[in-house]
């Protein structure tokens, strides 16, 4: 039960990083890999192909950081210090690969998201995993609303796209 509970976070996780994962892979060709980590989500990847307006942008913004702080809420402070260590942890790892001049794709296999491993080592609880299942679900719902009808059309066409060139 246990592993299927955490299995669905995971899922909902990576649905609602779905997009930030386009933009990864949109980046690869870029020349100048500083410009892109200092870039916005909504100017990369299929995002910039969505044509936000500053507003949306600003929506959607305000969006994220409002479900991240909910998020942070939900951890005791033990969590959020195991949270914490573990940001900083990639952080040093970043600044290493920078120093040596590797800023692009790390080799295969290495994890490169946002954080999304660290869940797995804050033991939450039921109710902490059903909470932030549900702060996951409402952001994706208000980011949707911020669309226009022809923006998430385009969304769409980006995520089946997306999935027949990385079945599973």
């Amino acid at each position: 039960m246990k592993l299927k509970v955490l299995s669905l976070v995971a899922g909902v996780i990576a649905l609602t990083l779905t997009a930030t994962s386009f933009a990864v892979h949109a980046q690869t060709a870029s020349p100048s890999p500083v410009l892109l980590a200092q870039t916005p989500h909504q100017e990369r990847g299929p995002w910039k192909e969505l044509g936000l307006t500053d507003a949306q942008k600003t929506q959607i913004q305000a969006i994220r950081r409002d479900s991240r702080t909910k998020i942070e809420a939900v951890f005791t402070p033990e969590q959020k210090a195991k949270l914490e260590a573990a940001k900083q942890a990639r952080r040093a790892e970043w600044q290493a690969r920078k120093a040596q001049g590797q800023t692009g794709q790390g080799q295969p296999g290495q994890h490169h998201g946002r954080g999304k491993g660290d869940f797995a080592d804050l033991n939450l609880s039921e109710a902490q995993k059903t909470e932030i299942k549900q702060i996951h679900e409402s952001e994706k719902q208000q980011i949707q609303a911020v669309f226009t009808p022809e923006q998430r059309q385009k969304l769409e066409q980006f995520r089946q796209n997306h999935q027949q060139r990385n079945p599973g």
